[in-house]
């Protein structure tokens, strides 16, 4: 799929990006005040930057207290096949898994880092033991635990 090409975001649309980080269901005409722009270029630039594709979307974020998935590690794994088939094959299987909150390729030591949530260190063990080391052509694994989040966003 061919990416979209992005304009330069210059310091308002920053700001845009900023507040709708904050809250992406303000109205228009608040995002508008807190940018110092009127309703109509800021309804512009807003356009503007979801077609060009630097927002991609709007979302609801969780609290994972309520949601009973307190529990953050980070997993480290090795691959014992980097091929594009093994890449592909463990990619597709990830992105199956609700646990795995994020998957990032790595360069370095090892292959992949997620940061899996669960509920807690016994459901994680499960979780590692049952799924994660059974992805396919996974090496090894080693386990980092979160024990606060310091900072968690995106902007």
């Amino acid at each position: 799929m061919k990416q979209p090409k992005h304009r330069p975001i210059d310091r308002i649309d920053a700001r845009i990006l900023r507040e709708l980080a904050r809250d992406g269901r303000m109205a228009v005409t608040d995002l508008a005040a807190r940018v110092g722009l009127s309703k109509s270029p800021t309804q512009v630039r807003l356009a503007r930057l979801i077609e060009g594709g630097v927002i991609r979307g709007f979302r609801a974020i969780l609290d994972p207290v309520a949601m009973e998935r307190e529990h953050v590690a980070f997993v480290e794994v090795k691959l014992k096949d980097t091929s594009e088939a093994a890449l592909r094959a463990f990619n597709a299987r990830v992105r199956e898994l609700p646990e795995i909150e994020q998957c990032h390729m790595i360069a370095g030591a090892f292959d992949y880092l997620l940061k899996v949530r669960t509920h807690d260190i016994r459901e994680y063990r499960a979780v590692l033991g049952e799924t994660i080391s059974a992805l396919p052509h996974v090496e090894s694994t080693s386990t980092h635990v979160s024990m606060e989040a310091v900072k968690d966003v995106l902007l």
